[in-house]
């Protein structure tokens, strides 16, 4: 059995707007993500889990920031590759673990939608999904509310 796991990680400065997209869910706040795509700050670490576990470099070697097709895309888009492409290589995803680092918004509340979604987007049991935030206590750039940091581990499994 060969078995992989995969790290990701992520930044989103806030910008404006009135939501942010986290695990494809839009979350009522009093700034947005800026970025490239739709800024999902988890989806794209989760994607980049998925990625390291495989070897396969990172989200932006497989979409380009320079390439204006990804502009304002759904990053759904760049999860269901990675799933699609580990499943390629003979991989299921055992599981994942994303953990959002920010003092706002407020992700429990939002949470259980976020397992669903990420259930939606992988094919996974939301079983084996978690989603979880905790804050900076107030110390760094996530800690004065500038962004959203994310961090993500994928476990592969190829029997």
């Amino acid at each position: 059995m060969d078995i992989r796991l995969g790290n990701g990680f992520d930044v989103h400065a806030f910008g404006p707007g009135d939501h942010v997209v986290l695990c494809g869910v839009k979350v009522p706040h009093d700034r947005g993500l800026v970025g490239h795509s739709d800024a999902d700050v988890a989806l794209h670490t989760i994607t980049d889990a998925i990625y390291g576990a495989l070897a396969q470099g990172d989200i932006g070697q497989h979409f380009p920031p320079s390439d204006p097709q990804w502009k304002g895309a759904p990053s759904d888009i760049f999860l269901r590759h990675a799933v699609d492409l580990a499943a390629e290589m003979g991989f299921a995803i055992g599981n994942i673990d994303c953990t959002l680092i920010c003092e706002e918004p407020k992700i429990g509340p939002h949470a259980p939608a976020m397992r669903d979604r990420l259930a939606k987007i992988t094919g996974i049991d939301r079983d084996r999904l978690s989603v979880k935030a905790t804050t900076s206590e107030r110390l760094g750039f996530t800690g004065r509310g500038e962004g959203i940091a994310c961090l993500a581990t994928a476990a592969l499994v190829r029997p």
